[in-house]
């Protein structure tokens, strides 16, 4: 089992780009309100240039969350959850990172 994520997480994009996490529900809480697939993920600081034109990391779509746990009706984000960082074209860039989170409760 992993730690749960929370509003408080430390999350990256692979280009160095922030992730701004904005919970839709803050009931539910490990230190922050604990965070969901269906919440809003969006990147800021994205360095990738390389593309052309530019399209750097703008936000996170969740393709695998907890399989047991959930917060406000919806699956819960662990550290074993798998974020793809999109470009504005939805186009996948990258895994989002899990840099730190909490670490007192943990959920599959």
């Amino acid at each position: 089992m992993g730690a749960l994520l929370t509003s408080a997480s430390t999350l990256m994009c692979p280009h160095g780009g922030t992730v701004a996490i904005t919970p839709g529900q803050t009931q539910a809480q490990a230190g922050a309100p604990i965070v969901r697939g269906t919440d809003t993920f969006t990147i800021a600081g994205c360095a990738l240039s390389s593309a052309t034109p530019p399209s750097p990391c703008v936000t996170v779509q969740w393709v695998q969350t907890a399989t047991h746990v959930k917060s406000g009706g919806d699956l819960a984000l662990n550290e074993a959850s798998v974020g793809l960082c999109l470009a504005a074209t939805q186009a996948p860039q990258g895994t989002v990172i899990i840099a730190a989170t909490q670490e007192e409760v943990s959920g599959q």
